[in-house]
């Protein structure tokens, strides 16, 4: 009997000690992630997106009750799949309520040249985000909002930490990720490609309103976006061509990252669809 085996109560893996969910486990660590280039993709909307795309999915970690309430998924699957118990399950999971299922999947990050080459109206660039859930979000947005690629500068938070991912409901899968790009490169090779760089603050001597019946808007943009504690530095927002402000029409402070990059893309959507109609 194998080591696995000795963990094993009729089909179902109990203990988190079986090396199959060690290795799993495992990547939870960036380091670990990065030196395999696997991440774990947490719940049936992120799995079902994982196996959409050819080979990416290695192995599915499922509780019975979820094997049973998502049976489309395993019937999808044509790699191993582990039933496991709660209590492996939550080891492996990076929320307070896991929805019974994880996979190991392959990093979907792609060259940057290559997410330059595919960037033609609308992209996005984070310098040092931080925030896991913020960075999830910003590219379930850029993709909502039809943007064609989303890049991390060097120092930026891991695309593929497990609350990245999730925040992302698998908008990952939908657009170009680029990742560990130092920030004046990126900005220098996405104007080369004939976009404008707009810096996204709030010292902006451009309003986003004013932007937009300018025309500014209209034209094929990748928006910057800085750290959510200090926003962008002197020293990056002189690397953009433009730095626009969202107006605060009310008493609040300012908008946090997520949201303001809401704002900002889907202003740019609109104006560049209005220009094509």
């Amino acid at each position: 009997m194998s080591d696995d085996q000795t963990y094993v109560e009729s089909g179902v893996i109990t203990s988190v000690r079986a090396r199959v969910v060690s290795r799993a486990r495992a990547l939870r660590r960036r380091t670990e992630r990065a030196d395999a280039r696997l991440f774990l993709a947490e719940g049936p909307q992120a799995v079902r997106e994982a196996l959409n795309v050819p080979g990416n999915v290695r192995e599915i970690f499922v509780t019975e009750y979820a094997a049973d309430k998502h049976p489309d998924l395993l019937t999808a699957a044509d790699v191993p799949v582990h039933l496991v118990s709660g209590e492996v399950l939550d080891a492996l999971a990076d929320t307070v309520t896991p929805q019974g299922i994880v996979a190991v999947c392959e990093f979907v990050d792609v060259d940057f040249d290559d997410a330059v080459a595919q960037t033609s109206t609308l992209g996005v660039l984070l310098a040092q985000v931080r925030d896991p859930g913020n960075a999830g979000t910003v590219i379930r947005c850029a993709d909502a909002a039809g943007a064609q690629s989303v890049t991390f500068s060097t120092g930026s938070v891991d695309a593929f930490n497990g609350k990245t991912v999730r925040a992302s409901v698998g908008s990952i899968y939908h657009l170009p990720l680029a990742t560990g790009i130092d920030l004046a490169d990126a900005v220098r090779a996405f104007q080369a490609k004939g976009l404008q760089v707009l810096a996204a603050d709030g010292s902006g001597d451009i309003d986003l309103d004013d932007a937009d019946d300018s025309g500014l808007l209209a034209e094929p943009t990748v928006w910057l976006f800085g750290n959510e504690a200090w926003g962008l530095p002197d020293s990056d927002t002189e690397l953009a061509d433009h730095v626009v402000r969202i107006p605060l029409h009310g008493q609040a402070e300012s908008l946090n990252l997520s949201t303001a990059a809401a704002v900002c893309l889907y202003a740019s959507a609109r104006a560049q669809r209005r220009t094509r109609s």
